[in-house]
């Protein structure tokens, strides 16, 4: 029987359980295969925004399987509804994302390698449980074992007991290469012995004791519950309404984004997403320049989400969404909690005081906030989506965590990054995350333009010298975007809708405002900006095809590069007036400093979706003046 449920209503822990069920009934699957993922198939478009409230329609998912005994990497498209498996295909030379569950078997495999254990005991380490080993996507910088096999470098670390924070003594000098199919070590790069590091980095309520005793109770209370509604995985807020996803690559996926204007729901946005991240490290060092982490495409992101608390991640009247994965053996794993969904003040909506008549218009501004947070090794990001009653949407990503850490020789100071304690320094680097939207601004026919502001020369039209103006640039084939920000000139990127005219007879829009950004400093030409050219540039636009999902394509892990962007662009497709998806790169510059450790205090970055022309008047007019008894009084 065809399913009721939304086409895009995630997978229930009972349709992954069957999905892996069939698969392992075929004789494809063998003892020795991993699940790599199994996700919703997301139906075509066009049965989704015809969708009806209780029309059958055919449930799918979509599986990558690794077989380690082979090293294959294989695709299947299961029918959840018929049963069957519909489509299998063979992806060679390709390596899936990395699995939690390899990361903790290479780590026991190392632990227990002679040829690990003598190098740990040349550095005085003889206690082989004490040691915190990170695996690290191997990338690929020409070495024939990255094309050959399956493997990740190792860096190591040490705690002087078990609740110590080992970032604060690295093991340096030394990486191992271990075969993931093989789960053993096969090469072990060891540049010297370095002391370790005399000072500790704690930062736990165990180890911090004299905490500020001035802070009074702030509450957030909500006496009458939220002013959201959710229904399965659709939530309503306001004048908003869009379906929650997750996916173990992507984590967070938002979908069908509408505002109702005028008793109309007006379409925005089909589907967003993190396509992919990646941090590059500045130290051109043995031990750190192959730190080039894809978080997305080499790990999942989703796979890696915290469990969020009430109370600590989120605040106030929260409403929590499950997610659900497999782990490599294809057992449904459920991350509770993995989506936090509340609403926050956000102080003043607009205000006006008339002063002759000395009338008062205030409204505050509320924004609903839905948020997942992952941590990836010594590193958390949270990405926040924020909807903002006027229209506006927000996306930020918050970073903390713990930098990652290199042993000095005492006196030694590193051209490429900080000391932030005795021996312990904490290299360059930049973190860039490319942000996939699939527009649909008022319908799905959309076009593109660059706008910058320009100052007229003083003459005729100008003889004061202080005029100046939008000059907007249709952007029309996908060979012309790739750009870059330009704050200088005010730089922003109208979304339009040629057919979908406001009140004044132009074409509805949104526009994209940069927020925080930098350039890549890696050189053209380098092994990072082969794989993962699409951090050169700060927006990039394509044509809708659904099997381009991915800022560096499908399989970045161990790939040499070329794929991704850079193959979607090479297509010169039209982008006038078609359904239009566009990629924005923002990067966070972190130049390391001492107040970064043990735990940085959370940097942000991120960018604006803001309606230019999309409505014929401030569209939050109607929010209701606050009641006296909420405003404080002194």
């Amino acid at each position: 029987m065809k399913s009721s449920l939304h086409p895009l209503e995630p997978l229930g822990p009972e349709e992954i359980t069957g999905a892996v069920t069939l698969l392992r009934k075929d004789p494809r699957v063998g003892a020795r295969t991993r699940f790599v993922c199994v996700n919703l198939l997301e139906p075509e478009k066009a049965i989704v925004l015809g969708f009806v409230s209780g029309q059958a329609v055919e449930r799918q998912a979509f599986a990558i399987l690794l077989d380690n005994a082979t090293g294959g990497t294989f695709e299947a498209v299961v029918s959840l509804t018929s049963g069957t498996i519909m489509s299998w295909q063979h992806r060679p030379g390709m390596q899936p994302a990395i699995m939690l569950d390899e990361f903790f078997e290479a780590e026991e495999a190392l632990k227990k390698d002679p040829v690990f254990q003598e190098a740990l005991r040349k550095r005085g380490v003889t206690d082989f449980d004490l040691i915190m080993v990170d695996p690290w996507a191997a990338g690929n910088y020409g070495a024939k074992e990255e094309s050959e096999r399956r493997v990740m470098r190792a860096l190591t670390w040490v705690r002087s007991e078990p609740k110590d924070n080992g970032y604060a003594r690295p093991v340096e000098g030394l990486m191992a290469l271990v075969d993931l199919n093989e789960m053993k070590l096969i090469g072990l790069e060891d540049t010297g012995v370095v002391p370790f590091p005399p000072t500790p980095g704690n930062y736990s309520r165990e180890y911090i004791k004299d905490f500020r005793q001035d802070l009074k109770p702030l509450q957030i209370t909500q006496t009458e519950g939220p002013s959201f509604k959710v229904n399965g995985h659709e939530v309503t807020w306001q004048k908003w309404k869009l379906r929650i996803g997750f996916t173990q690559r992507e984590g967070l996926v938002l979908h069908t984004i509408t505002y109702e204007d005028g008793g109309k729901e007006r379409p925005l946005i089909y589907r967003a997403s993190l396509s992919e991240m990646v941090v590059p490290y500045g130290d051109p060092h043995q031990n750190n320049f192959r730190k080039n982490a894809f978080d997305v495409g080499e790990y999942g992101i989703g796979m890696l989400a915290n469990a969020l608390e009430r109370g600590c991640d989120c605040l106030g009247e929260i409403y929590y969404f499950d997610a659900y994965i497999t782990n490599s053996s294809g057992a449904v794993v459920k991350l509770p909690n993995a989506i936090c969904m509340h609403e926050e003040d956000y102080g003043i909506g607009w205000k006006h005081t008339d002063w002759r008549t000395n009338e008062v218009e205030v409204r505050r501004s509320r924004r609903l906030v839905i948020s997942f947070i992952a941590t990836v090794g010594n590193y958390e990001y949270g990405f926040f989506w924020y909807f903002y009653q006027d229209g506006t949407i927000q996306y930020e990503v918050k970073l903390t965590g713990i930098m990652n850490t290199c042993s000095a020789f005492p006196g030694e100071k590193s051209k490429y990054g900080a000391e932030v304690a005795p021996q312990l320094y904490a290299p360059n680097h930049q973190h860039f995350f490319s942000v996939r939207m699939d527009m649909m601004v008022d319908g799905q026919n959309n076009s593109l333009y660059e706008v910058d502001t320009v100052s007229d020369p003083i003459g005729p039209e100008n003889p004061h010298g202080n005029a100046f103006y939008a000059k907007a640039t249709l952007l029309k084939n996908e060979k012309e975007t790739g750009r870059l920000i330009d704050p200088l000139n005010g730089r922003y990127w109208k979304i339009t809708n040629p057919g979908s005219l406001n009140g004044l007879g132009e074409p509805v829009a949104y526009k994209l405002v940069p927020g925080d950004n930098v350039r890549a400093f890696a050189q053209e030409g380098s092994w990072i900006v082969k794989r993962a050219p699409f951090i050169t540039k700060h927006l990039w636009a394509t044509a809708y095809d659904p099997a381009e999902k991915y800022a560096t394509g499908d399989y970045p892990n161990q790939h040499p590069g070329g794929e991704g962007l850079a193959k979607f662009i090479s297509r010169e497709r039209s982008i006038e007036n078609t359904n239009l998806v566009v990629w924005y790169t923002m990067g966070a510059h972190h130049l390391p400093r001492p107040e970064d450790w043990p735990v940085m205090p959370t940097q942000y970055i991120g960018f604006h979706l803001k309606p230019a022309g999309f409505f014929d008047r401030n569209p939050a007019l109607d929010l209701p003046p606050p009641e006296e008894k909420t405003c404080c009084q002194s």
